[in-house]
């Protein structure tokens, strides 16, 4: 192999797939980066039998070749090379590889590419065709509410249901609960249900970028894996077995107190509550107040306290329909469905301090949160 690349190129390239690598395997070459050339362009991947992303940058092929680069090492050195060319070549013999640019040469220990994990093969002919920012968005909008607890794996996965031009997204943790609805361009030939990995789906919204290319989501039949493919790049990860909750139950279907907010404003008020109510368990009081006459604005109340730090109360004026009602919410899992939020009002709606919340964006039918009340005490 004996190619030259941009410094530039190959550091976003390396920057995208070293997400994939494994840092902690009983396998040496899950540690490197596949280095192949792949019809006039290097191809660049990364897996660790999970996730797998491969990333292909325009290169200059004088010699035709693949090897395994130590992605730590060939991370580092290639992010301090100065915004020029890069030369490399491959000894294959004793599998070195050799990097020039400018005044440094460095030659690097590699693993024979043979020993590199197949990468699966997408039919993209069979794939359903999306469009990058609003899958983005309804990865932002689901993918926080998902679990971190590998107790309950089926948890750390996003729902994906497809039926007809209908797609949805959810995502729960045990007391939270997003999700995401949207319309395809086109009708899929079959009904698709499958739970992506969260971190898979995270992964895909960093590397898409603010791109307006197509994105094609393929599930081959039978291999548990599900691919999506952009034009220079491609993530792969294993799908998640089991059944998923049915989250359709726990959607409250009516409430007795709604109140509309600024999401700015909130946002704001419940950032401040966090400083104190992290100390103690995250629990912020929201006083939804109704206003005394027709005329008079309601107003929403959050306060959080610590015994160690002190105590915070902030005021938001509300439109608030129904009676005054006390409830209390984890005050981070507030804040980071308001981040999700895009509108500039949400509607928050309750029915007593012990059923769950329902907060929705005003004006946009397609996203729902919904957030389990936490213990008052005293």
């Amino acid at each position: 192999m004996k190619i030259s690349v941009l410094q530039e190129s190959l550091a976003r390239g390396l920057s995208i797939v070293s997400r994939a690598v494994s840092p902690r395997s009983t396998l040496p070459v899950l540690a490197n980066v596949l280095a192949a050339t792949d019809e006039g362009r290097l191809r660049l991947s990364a897996t660790n039998l999970e996730l797998g992303i491969t990333y292909w940058i325009g290169a200059k092929i004088l010699e035709e070749g693949s090897t395994t680069v130590p992605a730590r090492t060939f991370t580092d050195l290639v992010s301090t090379l100065s915004d020029k060319q890069v030369d490399m070549s491959l000894n294959v013999r004793t599998q070195t590889l050799n990097v020039r640019c400018g005044a440094s040469t460095t030659d690097l220990k590699c693993i024979d590419a043979t020993e590199f994990p197949p990468m699966p093969v997408a039919d993209l002919s069979q794939g359903i065709q999306l469009n990058v920012a609003d899958l983005k968005e309804m990865i932002q909008q689901v993918v926080f509410a998902a679990s971190s607890d590998e107790a309950r794996p089926i948890l750390t996965g996003v729902l994906i249901n497809v039926t007809g031009n209908k797609m949805t997204m959810a995502a729960a943790d045990g007391f939270r609960l997003s999700v995401r609805k949207a319309e395809l361009a086109a009708p899929v030939p079959r009904p698709i249900s499958a739970v992506v990995p969260a971190r898979a789906l995270s992964e895909l919204a960093r590397i898409s970028g603010d791109t307006d290319q197509p994105l094609t989501m393929v599930m081959p039949p039978g291999r548990g894996q599900v691919i999506f493919r952009l034009k220079d790049a491609e993530l792969a990860s294993q799908l998640i077995e089991g059944s998923f909750p049915d989250y359709e139950q726990i959607i409250p279907r009516r409430c007795q107190t709604r109140a509309v907010i600024s999401t700015s404003s909130f946002l704001k008020a419940c950032k401040q509550a966090e400083i104190f109510a992290r100390e103690g368990s995250h629990i912020a009081r929201i006083h939804l107040q109704a206003g005394q006459g027709e005329m008079q604005p309601g107003t929403v109340q959050i306060t959080g306290q610590s015994e160690e730090t002190g105590f915070n109360e902030s005021k938001v004026d509300a439109s608030i329909e129904g009676p005054s009602l006390l409830i209390a919410f984890n005050v981070r899992f507030l804040r980071e469905v308001l981040e999700a939020i895009k509108t500039p009002n949400f509607a928050l709606e309750a029915t007593t301090d012990v059923n769950p919340g329902v907060i929705r964006p005003v004006g946009e039918e397609n996203f729902l949160h919904v957030i389990m009340p936490m213990h008052l005490g005293g």
